[in-house]
């Protein structure tokens, strides 16, 4: 089954959040992960609202999801965007 992974990111940092998308771009491609939300147009329909970025990343298992997250690849990303952005992420299993 297939793990996503799903994150709200508020950027207040533009040109470091520009260098994280590229290095997470080439960590999720060594990962055989595919962007299947990246930003855009989102509506609120119950609850609080997401922040202000939505992303959803499709993995083949959620151990792959998970493997990548703590890659050393994605690790130097996620250094970068801790100080570009405010995100909450999670992972989950799907279809």
């Amino acid at each position: 089954m297939a793990g996503y992974y799903i994150a709200e990111i508020d950027v207040h940092d533009d040109d470091a959040y520009v260098e994280y998308r590229e290095l997470a771009t080439a960590a999720i491609a060594a990962h055989d992960g595919e962007f299947v939300v990246r930003g855009g147009a989102w509506e609120s329909l119950e609850g609080d609202k997401p922040r202000s970025r939505v992303v959803v990343l499709r993995f083949s298992s959620v151990e792959a999801a998970r493997n990548w997250f703590h890659s050393p690849e994605y690790e130097k990303a996620h250094a970068i965007r801790t100080r570009a952005a405010t995100s909450r992420s999670f992972i989950v299993e799907g279809d």
